[in-house]
């Protein structure tokens, strides 16, 4: 595919020359705007100076003087900012201590530089303004990021906290599991069990703990089909959440399709297959208390890194193990539980991969003239190619190609077990943690770039919409994908949730249902 150079436009000055002659003329406006300040606020203009003669005194000769005082100016500001052309004299250098006392505000500047040429004695010169400036910008600039910063932790919190309604909602299906018989059915029932392992009908794929975030995959799939009586649905949960969730599908059935829900502890793994399975978990322990640690030394951006539950979340990494989960399986769809299903996935059971094992969209599209362009995210956005273990030819990876979307994917369980991709996976976890986490930022996606490159199957576009939970998409393109995948901070299960886009998710929600309404949920 072809990829379109970017062309570097060349400039006619360099940012070395630039800059200076742009950082003096910033600090002239500010001086100035200091100055008609004074004029024009009567307490700080009369204490500062009643008299153009008291400023020609106050600010001394060069302001002034003889010769034009504009360039005169700019040019003991441009001294003071950075220094002298010829070398001689250094810019005004700004300690910590000077930052900390500044001035947090331009008013606080003005009233300062009153106060302390209140004294017809005292003498401002150009160096003092600066420093005081520079003490001023610095602390402005600071106070900036921290807040941006305080943003960012504000909603990370948003996005991860779990709305009360939902843990009322899991709590009453946990105690429904253990008061009412109904709850806990078999599921699938015992006469449709054989469907679990028969490749002819559609086979559907969740790991996750959210029961309500199930519910509605599992209700807009069946809401899209033509074939409900071919749709056979796994969920995979851990040991916590396994009532809730076999309790929401056991009293909401979904006949003629069919569900099964198994908890990680319900596995009976062949030995081999059960040490495979617990490395990966071990690895995963691992390296989330490494992170931690490392968190400690570099503690904003730990701050932030530690409040990602995807990036430790178990069930995020055992989709590697899809080939050991299902065993009998050839061919499974695997979804993320932040999707809604909006067209037939039946066409995806016989999609042809080419001997690959991954089906996926790519986060790039194809322009007018046959390129690709990639509005989504580049491997250079996942991986750290300024790594030389990333970056090696050996390896091959481009920082500038599109990656795959994860989240609606088609996978080849056979072609899987043939290939060393969940070793290739599980060693790059292991690398990564060992570097310091220098090769990537925690999280699921990263590895299984690495793991799949060259085995992935690239599908139309109009399969997979991701970014809904950070971005409203175009019109055209809502309407038309046949999964639209609410990635991103914005989930729609939170309050923080893009208002324009909940209605696609809350039409599957059940809001008739006893629990839905005693809990209160998406109200």
């Amino acid at each position: 595919m072809q990829m379109k150079s970017k062309e570097k436009v060349g400039r006619r000055y360099s940012s070395r020359s630039v800059l200076p002659v742009v950082l003096a003329a910033g600090m002239l406006l500010l001086f100035l705007f200091i100055l008609v300040s004074f004029f024009f606020a009567p307490e700080a203009g009369a204490s500062f100076c009643p008299s153009i003669g008291c400023l020609r005194w106050k600010l001394g000769h060069p302001f002034f003087g003889a010769g034009d005082p504009s360039v005169e100016l700019v040019r003991e500001l441009r001294k003071a900012f950075v220094g002298d052309q010829d070398g001689h004299g250094g810019p005004v250098v700004v300690d910590q201590t000077s930052v900390d006392a500044a001035a947090e505000s331009l008013d606080g500047l003005i009233a300062e530089m009153a106060t302390t040429t209140s004294d017809y004695n005292q003498h401002m010169d150009v160096k003092t303004f600066v420093h005081k400036a520079k003490a001023m910008l610095l602390k402005m600039e600071h106070n900036v990021k921290k807040a941006r910063l305080q943003g960012l932790i504000y909603r990370q919190l948003a996005s991860i906290g779990i709305p009360k309604s939902m843990h009322c909602l899991t709590l009453l299906l946990a105690d429904e599991y253990t008061l009412n018989s109904l709850a806990r059915s078999s599921l699938p029932l015992p006469e449709y069990s054989s469907r679990l392992t028969n490749d002819s009908y559609i086979h559907i794929a969740l790991l996750t703990n959210n029961v309500l975030a199930a519910a509605v995959v599992v209700s807009s799939t069946l809401a899209s089909s033509t074939s409900r009586e071919n749709l056979v649905f796994h969920i995979v949960t851990d040991k916590k959440t396994y009532t809730a969730m076999h309790s929401w599908f056991s009293l909401n059935p979904i006949l003629p399709a069919i569900i099964e829900v198994k908890g990680l502890h319900h596995f009976d793994w062949p030995a081999h297959v059960n040490a495979l399975v617990m490395e990966t978990v071990e690895e995963i322990h691992r390296s989330s208390l490494a992170h931690h640690q490392l968190a400690r030394v570099n503690e904003e951006y730990g701050r932030l890194e530690t409040l990602n539950p995807n990036a430790f979340s178990l069930m995020n990494y055992l989709r590697i193990h899809l080939p050991e989960l299902f065993p009998k399986l050839k061919r499974v769809i695997f979804l993320d539980d932040d999707v809604v299903v909006q067209r037939d996935l039946t066409d995806l059971l016989n999609f042809e991969l080419n001997g690959n094992v991954n089906g996926a969209v790519s986060a790039g599209v194809i322009d007018d003239e046959g390129y690709q362009q990639c509005p989504g995210k580049e491997y250079g956005d996942y991986l750290n190619f300024s790594n030389p273990i990333i970056s090696s030819p050996l390896l091959g990876l481009e920082s500038q190609k599109c990656a795959w979307l994860g989240g609606m994917n088609v996978f080849d369980l056979q072609a899987w077990r043939r290939s060393n991709i969940t070793q290739t996976y599980r060693h790059w976890l292991r690398l990564n943690r060992e570097s310091g986490f220098h090769l990537w930022r925690m999280g699921a996606q990263p590895p299984s770039l690495i793991a799949f490159d060259g085995k992935v199957q690239l599908i139309d576009s109009s399969w997979h919409l991701s970014g809904l939970g950070r971005r409203i998409p175009e019109p055209q393109l809502l309407e038309s994908a046949a999964v639209i995948h609410f990635s991103g901070p914005r989930k729609p299960w939170l309050e923080i949730a893009i208002p324009e886009l909940l209605v696609f998710w809350k039409a599957h929600v059940n809001h008739s249902n006893e629990f839905i309404r005693t809990c209160k949920v998406m109200e």
